[in-house]
């Protein structure tokens, strides 16, 4: 069940703007994310809580040359948040 929708935006490898979502599943065992983006997609491992879920996430794109990330929730459960909550960053760690 998608539990949480977080917006995710930044720089991809080709240094074009990208935005895209990070949808946050919840099960009995935690949480987890699901990313897609130009025929690259993953699905991050299951964590106890949602930051850990996007963190997983910043970091494989990070990986793959994306840069200056950031991600906020747009909806939980069925509520849609109207871009209401505050941006996170995230720096690229070496």
């Amino acid at each position: 069940m998608v539990f949480e929708v977080h917006h995710i935006e930044g720089f991809d490898w080709d240094m074009r703007m990208f935005n895209r979502d990070v949808a946050v599943d919840v099960d009995e065992n935690g949480y987890s994310g699901s990313f897609s983006y130009e025929g690259m997609k993953f699905n991050t491992e299951t964590y106890p809580t949602v930051q850990e879920v996007l963190d997983d996430a910043v970091k494989r794109l990070h990986r793959k040359s994306f840069t200056e990330l950031r991600s906020r929730i747009n909806k939980r459960e069925d509520r849609y948040l109207a871009e209401r909550e505050d941006w996170v960053y995230y720096k690229k760690i070496a």
